[in-house]
């Protein structure tokens, strides 16, 4: 799992809508190489993450799925960080099943992820998933058994997840390293 290169919000809350990234195409290929070889490549259909495979992979095609959409924000979306409802004290797997007006809950969103995902891990093989950071989340829900469990991942920008799927289950393998094997920095944005 990769979240896309860093990604230009302007302060405001990301999901749905297409905006420009940063890639540096050395970490790009830095990144590339420290994944290894992969059998196939799955994208968000989201413009920043296609540009990022693309940086990563430019000689390979990426299978675009739509299941793999960050989450949806509804009446949230482009809201500046500043100005977003302050829900009060809740737990994570309440926090996972609220969802903003006109949106979908996290737990919405791993529901819709999930199977894309188990379904690309069915097809055998390494894979490469370069999605948004609820999507790497929704694949770590799945290997923590709950969606609330992985809202407590920061997930950086152009960082590499290792899931590792096998017929004993998901396990996680490493949770944002950057193109140098160093843990990578989490921003905000989706």
């Amino acid at each position: 799992m990769i979240r896309h290169a860093p990604a230009d919000d302007q302060g405001r809350l990301v999901g749905r809508r297409d905006v420009t990234i940063r890639v540096d195409p050395a970490a790009a290929r830095a990144l590339a190489a420290l994944v290894g070889p992969v059998d196939r490549i799955a994208v968000s259909p989201a413009m920043r993450c296609r540009q990022t495979a693309s940086a990563m992979w430019p000689d390979r095609d990426a299978d675009r799925i739509a299941a793999l959409w960050e989450q949806d924000f509804g009446a949230w979306e482009g809201a500046s960080y500043a100005h977003l409802p302050d829900l009060g004290p809740m737990s994570a797997d309440q926090l996972a099943a609220t969802a903003p007006p006109g949106g979908e809950s996290f737990a919405d969103a791993c529901a819709r992820i999930v199977p894309a995902l188990e379904s690309q891990a069915a097809g055998g093989g390494r894979i490469a998933v370069v999605a948004h950071a609820g999507t790497v989340r929704a694949a770590l829900s799945r290997a923590l058994g709950r969606p609330g469990a992985a809202l407590a991942f920061r997930v950086a920008p152009l960082s590499l997840t290792r899931i590792d799927v096998s017929p004993a289950g998901w396990a996680v393998g490493c949770v944002n390293l950057s193109a140098d094997g160093a843990p990578g920095e989490a921003l905000p944005g989706g």
